[in-house]
């Protein structure tokens, strides 16, 4: 064992780390394997075990103390790009038939739905263009 470098030992550590950073998910785990790749390096250029340690902690140290909030905060992000029903709330529909309280048939997004007035006691005929305030459904509600 004594005849392996330290830095392969730190190279052996890193993959180790980059195990259960596939496994879990968790990305402090792939910073702590970047640590040890740096721990590798200062031991290839043949510096002690004191400063290997070193390099090792302050690389994982500032990667966690950097990246981490930084992942967060993206992570935590609203998709800017709104899919399914949720991008089509707020779009302009083409009444096909009347559409009241109860019901009726739109033209929304090239597609026919079924739909229903948000207020009660209005109707709309068809050839009028409506917003989509919601989807419950398979029923657009309008306005």
């Amino acid at each position: 064992m004594n005849d392996i470098d330290a830095w392969v030992w730190w190279l052996v550590g890193a993959a180790a780390l980059g195990i259960p950073l596939v496994v879990t998910a968790m990305p402090e785990f792939g910073m702590f394997a970047v640590g040890a790749v740096a721990a590798a390096v200062v031991a290839g250029f043949g510096f002690d075990l004191v400063v290997q340690v070193l390099a090792f902690v302050v690389v994982s140290v500032a990667l966690i103390a950097v990246v981490r909030p930084i992942a967060t905060r993206h992570d935590r992000q609203r998709p800017q790009l709104a899919t399914g029903i949720d991008a089509l709330k707020g779009k302009q529909a083409v009444v096909l038939e009347r559409v009241d309280g109860s019901g009726g048939r739109i033209k929304l997004a090239g597609e026919v739905w079924s739909a229903r007035a948000l207020n009660a006691d209005l109707a709309y005929e068809p050839g009028q263009e409506v917003d989509v305030v919601d989807i419950e459904g398979a029923t657009a509600i309008i306005m």
